[in-house]
């Protein structure tokens, strides 16, 4: 599967759909695509990742870049990883844990539970 990046609008939400292997090669798409969207002035960013496969640590390097620059704004970032797997161990969930930063993202489960008004985020 080749890694893809796509962006909708979800009310208020630029919601960013990443699919395939966020590594190496693939991080720089995203990190632009998230530059791209707080530069037109969109601060509410949801970072879709329940079809990436597989994260390396530059995959979280660009994820606590996001993270970084969106607070930057006042902004807000939320992931959403599959459902089962963002309680039971989704790649990237298990790659987050492992590294000592889950804690610093609100995580949910599926699109509608991370655009709602009143979120109620998985815990770490």
């Amino acid at each position: 599967m080749a890694f893809k990046v796509t962006g909708v609008e979800q009310g208020e939400w630029t919601v960013l759909r990443v699919a395939g292997e966020l590594d190496l090669m693939s991080s720089p798409v995203l990190r632009q695509r998230v530059h791209d969207v707080v530069a037109e002035g969109h601060h509410s960013l949801v970072l879709d990742l329940s079809e990436v496969f597989f994260c390396d640590s530059s995959g979280v390097g660009v994820l606590i870049a996001a993270r970084r620059l969106v607070r930057s704004c006042q902004g807000r970032l939320r992931l959403i990883l599959p459902a089962r797997g963002a309680s039971d161990g989704s790649h990237v969930n298990r790659v987050l844990g492992a590294l000592g930063v889950r804690r610093l993202f609100d995580v949910y489960a599926d699109l509608d539970s991370a655009v709602d008004d009143e979120p109620d985020p998985l815990t770490a």
